[in-house]
């Protein structure tokens, strides 16, 4: 079994996936392992919508409401499962805004990467649709909340190979302080 360092450097993004996808007793399991991210004060400032089947159908309508056109977007027709992930705001003195946002990113972040290292194709997708009002009243989303983007999640094609990505050399992205 990889240790994290081996998932992590092999981890890649799937812009193609199958028909196949986690189940909901599955995606359970790795939300909650997902969820163990760094988290100042406990707060949990996160939640994830799970949309499958016609659920995509409407996120579709409600981007192309967002556009101002007719129809259904194929976009979110994609990926059989489609993780809505959303930072849900708590009220605190001790912990700003802008951290409660990392740990919602912290989360989604750990779940894609376990669910790629579960053999699962996953790419974390975002754009201008997640602050359209038509793409929120959809998710349901309340005042207190954003969507940061979502999880396309399905089965890794088995004709692709997977592509290696570039390796990253750390020494420029780390110093000392001045």
């Amino acid at each position: 079994m990889p240790g994290a360092l081996d998932a992590a450097l092999a981890r890649r993004s799937w812009s193609k996936v199958t028909d196949a996808a986690p189940t909901h007793d599955e995606l359970l399991q790795f939300v909650a392992a997902a969820g163990r991210v760094a988290d100042h004060s406990s707060l949990r400032p996160w939640r994830l919508i799970e949309l499958r089947g016609e659920d995509r159908e409407r996120l579709g309508r409600a981007i192309n409401k967002a556009q101002g056109d007719k129809g259904v977007s194929s976009k979110p027709l994609r990926a059989p499962l489609l993780i809505a992930v959303v930072a849900s705001y708590r009220k605190s003195h001790k912990v700003p805004r802008w951290e409660q946002e990392a740990v919602a990113s912290g989360v989604a972040h750990m779940l894609s990467l376990l669910l790629d290292e579960a053999g699962w194709g996953v790419i974390w997708r975002t754009g201008h649709y997640t602050r359209a009002k038509a793409v929120a009243k959809a998710h349901g989303l309340k005042k207190n909340e954003e969507l940061l983007g979502w999880l396309y999640v399905g089965g890794k094609p088995a004709s692709s190979r997977p592509e290696r990505r570039k390796a990253v050399d750390a020494r420029p992205f780390v110093s000392r302080m001045p």
